[in-house]
């Protein structure tokens, strides 16, 4: 036989060798599906965050003007800007909660026999306030979050 081939021959055989042993390694399966839950919401709920995002906007704008002691020449300049910023803010906010949901749909799925989780890439879902926040055992809803404040 040929030395080369020899040598390819163990190593594809070192190689199978060394992914049995990692695959033995494994923790016991206890499906852990955190990863895939949360890209599935973001991919779900993430465009609605942009469709709802003049409305969650211009509902900041009005809160915090209520919290500041300007004048009212003051707030009326700045409201008009300012629910245009927000709302430009918060439907960006909505385009890259969809991403991310996209980014860990494959870690996701890779992670669902093991018990691991993976962190997430966009946490602002999970820590704002929305319009609509529901948790329920195996979903938590929040659409219209307000990335901002």
């Amino acid at each position: 036989m040929n030395p080369l081939a020899r040598f390819r021959q163990s190593w594809l055989l070192t190689l199978a060798a060394a992914v049995l042993l990692l695959l033995s390694l494994a923790s016991p399966a206890s499906a852990s599906p955190e990863t895939i839950k949360r890209s599935a919401t973001n991919i779900l709920f993430g465009p609605l965050d942009f469709v709802l995002g003049p409305v969650v906007g211009a509902r900041s704008v009005y809160n915090n003007l209520q919290d500041i002691d300007d004048s009212t020449g003051v707030r009326i300049v700045f409201a008009v800007p300012g629910v245009a910023w927000n709302s430009a803010m918060q439907m960006s906010g909505g385009v890259l909660r969809t991403f991310t949901g996209l980014l860990e749909l494959i870690p996701g799925l890779i992670l669902i026999p093991f018990e691991a989780d993976m962190d997430p890439l966009f946490t602002m879902p999970e820590r704002q306030d929305a319009l609509i926040d529901e948790e329920y055992d195996w979903i938590a809803i929040k659409i219209g979050v307000n990335y901002i404040d």
